[in-house]
Formats: C-alpha cells, structure tokens, sequence
C-alpha cells in the first residue's frame, strides 16, 4: 500500500446484521402480538363456558355480566340450562375470536383499515355438544349433534351478550 492508495473500506457485515436482527424481532413482536391479542377475551369465555359445562348456572351468569335487568338468572337457565335453548352443554370448543370488521369486503376493509376498528366489542364464535368429551371429526354422530354460537364480548369488563 503506498501513499496514494486509499485505505480499505471496512466490513460493513456489522451494519447488515444489525438491521437483519431488526427485522426479526420485529417480525416476531408482529407474530407475538398478533397470535395473543385477544387472550384475555378468549380466557373469559373459556371460563363461561366452563361453568356452564360443568353446570355451575349461578357462576356462569355472574360471568355473563349482564348488562340490563332484563335478562335475569331464569332467562340465563332458559338458554344455557339442561332443558334450555343451546343447553344441555357439556363440552364446547372455542372456534374463533374476531373483531366485527375482520369479516368485512375488501373495500370496507380498506376505510378500516385506514380509519382503524375501535369496535369495544368482539366477537367469540363457540361450538357447544351435548357430550362430554367434545366429539371428534370422525364422529359424525355426536358431530352434528353441535351448535355454533357467536357471542359478543365487550373487551373492556369481559361481559357478554348475544349479537344484535
């Protein structure tokens, strides 16, 4: 190397691997975040339906919170009890937990996603059986014996209430 020549450009290794270790843990807060946003709503309503499984009636309908006097523990026996409307229930699987705009159009989605969902309420989309333990796919039987249910559950006291 003589006077004239430039020193060597530096490694720039250190600089690439600090904005590929970036991007990773960005992608996995993304992951993280996106896989346990609605964890407690879906903890909420695994302790509904638990209740109710195991036919604890009066601790269900503290758990159901309900929001008018109108809907009394005897209403909540009428749907979720033995005889009730989606009763007996002894086994149930938690299929979905979603805002109400996931499920809109594209262009609809496209002003939400602009604009942002703030939506309190989100939807927990239940499936309930008579039969304990829940049915597998391959039992046909028991299977179709199973109710789906879409509950709305307010994210702000774990409420919940049948959709509008």
């Amino acid at each position: 190397m003589s006077i004239f020549e430039p020193p060597p450009e530096p490694e720039k290794k250190p600089r690439r691997f600090l904005w590929l270790a970036l991007v990773l843990a960005a992608v996995f807060a993304a992951v993280l975040w996106f896989s346990f946003r609605y964890h407690p709503e879906k903890k909420a309503a695994t302790r509904l339906f638990d209740a109710i499984a195991a036919g604890d009636l009066p601790r269900a309908y503290q758990l159901w919170k309900p929001s008018s006097a109108g809907y009394t523990l005897q209403d909540f026996r009428d749907d979720w009890g033995e005889k009730g409307y989606y009763g007996p229930v002894k086994s149930y699987k938690i299929e979905e937990v979603s805002a109400p705009c996931e499920g809109a159009n594209s262009a609809a989605a496209v002003v939400i996603w602009i604009i942002g969902c703030n939506s309190s309420e989100l939807i927990v989309t239940v499936r309930v059986s008579p039969v304990a333990p829940f049915p597998q796919e391959t039992d046909l039987e028991n299977l179709r014996r199973t109710k789906s249910i879409r509950l709305w559950v307010d994210s702000k006291d774990k409420s919940f209430s049948f959709p509008p």
